[in-house]
């Protein structure tokens, strides 16, 4: 044996005395863990939905249905001058109505649809905190930390 590793002998130990390591053996780990230990950042945070994406796809349903009735006026063979009146009285119909927040609940969304469903939830949570009697600026945990406090 050399270096004082493992058995001066391996007589009478039924083994052969070949030494290897302990590949089960877990180190210490040094580093922090792999999560945040802060409160302020395990709180839930609502997405905002940016207004710009959801007027976009507004103003394309709009279009899509405009250019639907086209469509459909071309093939029937109606009149230019007819179409455009169509289309455009069509058009600012469909925008009041869009503007006045006509536009699909929360059940004809899709989960490619971030910015609506995040709209729909604030909408949602509104409902449910009026429903509960809570204010807005309510902060959670607040009354508890006041009484700590004093």
């Amino acid at each position: 044996m050399s270096s004082n590793v493992g058995l001066s002998t391996p007589r009478g130990s039924g083994t052969s005395g070949y030494v290897q390591r302990n590949l089960a053996h877990l180190k210490p780990r040094d580093y922090g863990k792999p999560y945040s230990t802060d409160l302020e950042s395990l709180k839930h945070r609502q997405r905002q939905p940016d207004k710009e994406i959801l007027e976009h796809d507004r103003k394309r349903d709009v279009e899509v249905k405009v250019f639907e009735l086209r469509d459909r006026l071309e093939d029937e063979g109606v009149d230019e001058e007819e179409i455009e009146a169509q289309t455009d009285a069509l058009r600012k119909k469909l925008l009041k109505e869009s503007e006045r927040g006509g536009g699909p609940g929360k059940k004809g969304l899709k989960m490619h649809q971030v910015h609506e469903l995040a709209e729909a939830k604030i909408k949602q949570d509104d409902r449910f905190r009026s429903a509960l009697g809570i204010r807005k600026d309510y902060v959670e945990g607040a009354i508890g930390r006041s009484k700590r406090r004093s």
